[in-house]
């Protein structure tokens, strides 16, 4: 089976997310850390987790990036009890069996995702829109076939065209200053 694993390329995940993922994590779309934030008033690296994040289910923290790998079940089922764990102490869910299958569902459609050959990457653009939060994904695979990723390869894109906004990183990574 295939599943996400976080992957950074170069450091920027360190700095435009209050907590980036650990590279190697299982990762999963983490919509549901949204749940009860008012999306209008998300600003900064808050912000920047909410469109274009993945979440590590280890750290909780967030990647830019997954890559598609092989998956052994017992891989897959540490990665659903890794995360239902992470339900229980953090969230609230009820219990154990709650948590499992809501970690079931969320790894569930993390699999979906992974349609595609081994080691293509994906990005996602989340937004909210009408009272509803929507998800976009972008394939990127090296041109001309497998190779080693670098941080500047060359990469053919499918899905969606590339969202107009623009990040300003230089002003993510300064610390916010307190009035």
């Amino acid at each position: 089976m295939k599943l996400l694993r976080t992957i950074r390329l170069d450091p920027s995940d360190t700095f435009v997310f209050e907590h980036a993922a650990e590279p190697g994590e299982w990762a999963v779309t983490g919509t549901f850390m949204f749940a009860d934030a008012d999306l209008a008033d998300l600003e900064g690296k808050a912000r920047t987790a909410f469109r274009a994040g993945f979440l590590g289910t280890a750290s909780l923290g967030w990647s830019t990036l997954v890559q598609i790998v092989e998956a052994a079940e017992d891989d897959r089922r540490a990665a659903v009890d890794t995360l239902a764990r992470q339900l229980v102490a953090h969230f609230g869910a009820p219990g154990m069996n709650d948590a499992v299958a809501a970690a079931e569902g969320e790894f569930a459609f993390a699999a979906s995702l992974c349609d595609h050959p081994l080691d293509t990457l994906i990005a996602m653009h989340r937004t909210h829109d009408g009272g509803e939060i929507r998800e976009t994904f972008r394939t990127l695979r090296p041109k001309d076939g497998p190779k080693p990723l670098r941080a500047f390869s060359f990469l053919d894109v499918e899905g969606e065209d590339e969202p107009a906004e623009r990040v300003d990183l230089a002003r993510l990574a300064q610390p916010k200053s307190e009035t």
